[in-house]
């Protein structure tokens, strides 16, 4: 039975065509990937079938009593809620249903015989309901779910007011998770996961009775969960059955076939315009050429689509430092409250590092304390001469409202405007992105914006606070390249281990040394 059908869909940001005539159908129990590059319009298409957007023509049919859960990261969280509060609100249909029920039983002293079997029948509903709902272990789901997701170490009586962004997407994820929709809808639930909520997301997702479509990067993570592939290019959405693998089989067949169809196509077209060509001027054969050009006329050419710019990452390095890059002496860190136990930390010249971990516990920290961004609780913080250090944070500061032309050209005044938008276009960036308000962009889109900064300016140390979040396949695997070929130091965060495991020449774990209990 379909859930979900989508028909003729068409969308556009003014002259940008995002979608052009897509269809979709979405039956129960169906596991499905939404992939393509970043731009593509993915999460363009969650909004449109959840209605947070109209598209420009056709038509989004859900079925009826159909319960649809989507990860919305812009959701607002109120202020004096605890996270325990939030995830309780999962099961506010079987609150109000307790309610209503005990609101029934109060009435049953005043009633007719008639009128009491009524009720006792109604309550009776309401009280299976609630059962066959988990109504009564409801805290102890609550407290399963959320280890599963890492939130009993932020701890569950904590305010949500006070999370940071990633924290806050994970609360959103178990609520979501704990309301067990017909459909869950969940846009890179990874992004802000470590590796041990990962796996446990990923056992989750592969015994989910109900469909879910799932928009990922992480290609092992993809590949472990869904039965079937949509592919968002070039304003088309096309379906694959099967995992990520088996879906690039195929997809890479078929852009071959049509290929060679269209050489050959090219081939008989050069043919029969030459041959039209020679012979139209002369009397004897110009019947000929006439039908030759009919011919031309009614054929249906094969286009080959535009290849979508794929970017190039290469870091300007700058004078090589000193032998020492950091060195901690009996560090604490932290805001206040001690993260970690006295930490005796040393990163030399020419290494490249890992920092590992579950969220939490001051990966990030320990980065800004390092760079010297934040105080120390505690010990102190030892840095090398000539440092040129090229920081990649996690979150995206504030929106400026600048196009991605204004935005690099603060970094970069000196540069032309040819020198700004091929420096852009290197990064994978079309045109049509580089004159957009960088507030538009996608997620990946503006991770390339960031990334376009930094390799732009000298450095002879990169920290990299998870740089991957948002990339699609192809930025991610040139960001491993460009890392790789970097001569200089790298300091990098990742839950990622296919991208950082033959990268980097340490691993810094961080659970050896928090103060948190796991």
């Amino acid at each position: 039975m379909s859930i979900l059908s989508v028909s003729r869909l068409s969308h556009g940001f003014g002259d940008r065509a995002i979608f052009n005539d897509v269809s979709f159908r979405l039956l129960k129990g169906e596991h499905i990937g939404l992939v393509g590059a970043n731009g593509e319009g993915k999460s363009t298409f969650m909004n449109i079938i959840t209605g947070e957007l109209q598209p420009d023509e056709g038509k989004v049919e859900w079925s009826k009593n159909v319960r649809v859960g989507y990860l919305d990261q812009h959701a607002v969280l109120k202020q004096g809620m605890t996270i325990r509060d939030v995830l309780r609100t999962a099961y506010q249909y079987l609150f109000d249903v307790e309610t209503e029920m005990n609101e029934l039983f109060g009435k049953m002293g005043d009633v007719t015989p008639e009128e009491l079997e009524t009720l006792l029948e109604q309550t009776g509903t309401m009280q299976d309901l609630l059962t066959n709902n988990d109504f009564y272990i409801i805290d102890a789901k609550i407290e399963e779910t959320a280890r599963g997701l890492g939130l009993d170490d932020i701890g569950l009586e904590r305010d949500v007011h006070d999370l940071s962004g990633g924290q806050r997407t994970k609360v959103l994820l178990a609520k979501l998770l704990l309301e067990k929709p017909d459909i869950l809808l969940l846009d890179e639930p990874t992004n802000y996961l470590d590796e041990q909520h990962i796996e446990w997301l990923k056992r989750y997702l592969q015994e989910y009775e109900n469909a879910f479509v799932l928009i990922s990067h992480d290609i092992p993570f993809l590949n472990s969960v869904v039965n079937l592939i949509y592919h968002m290019e070039n304003q088309e959405l096309n379906r694959y059955a099967g995992t990520y693998d088996d879906f690039l089989k195929v997809h890479e067949m078929k852009k071959q076939q049509l290929e060679a169809a269209y050489k050959k196509q090219q081939q008989e077209i050069a043919g029969l315009k030459d041959f039209v060509a020679r012979n139209k001027a002369r009397v004897s054969t110009r019947n000929m050429a006439m039908s030759r050009q009919k011919k031309l006329d009614k054929m249906d050419v094969i286009e080959l689509a535009a290849e979508r710019p794929k970017p190039e990452f290469h870091f300007k390095e700058g004078r090589t430092p000193s032998k020492l890059i950091f060195e901690a002496r009996d560090l604490v860190i932290g805001y206040g409250e001690p993260l970690s136990r006295p930490l005796n930390l040393r990163m030399e010249r020419g290494q490249k590092i890992a920092l590992t971990g579950a969220n939490g516990i001051g990966k990030t920290t320990l980065l800004k304390s390092l760079l010297g961004e934040i105080s120390p609780v505690s010990g102190k913080v030892e840095r090398g001469e000539n440092l040129l250090i090229g920081y990649f944070q996690q979150e995206m500061k504030t929106d400026s409202g600048n196009t991605c032309i204004e935005e690099m050209w603060t970094e970069f005044p000196s540069y032309t405007q040819y020198e700004i938008r091929a420096a852009l276009a290197k990064c994978g960036l079309t045109t049509k992105h580089i004159e957009s308000k960088v507030a538009v962009l996608s997620g990946g889109e503006k991770a390339k914006v960031r990334l376009c900064k930094l390799i732009n300016q000298e450095s002879n140390i990169l920290v990299l606070d998870e740089p991957t979040n948002h990339l699609d396949v192809d930025a991610k695997d040139e960001l491993k390249r460009a890392i790789k070929e970097y001569k200089g130091s790298v300091l990098l965060i990742s839950h990622e281990p296919d991208f950082y495991q033959d990268v980097v020449t340490d691993i810094w774990n961080g659970e050896s040394w928090t103060t948190k209990v796991f």
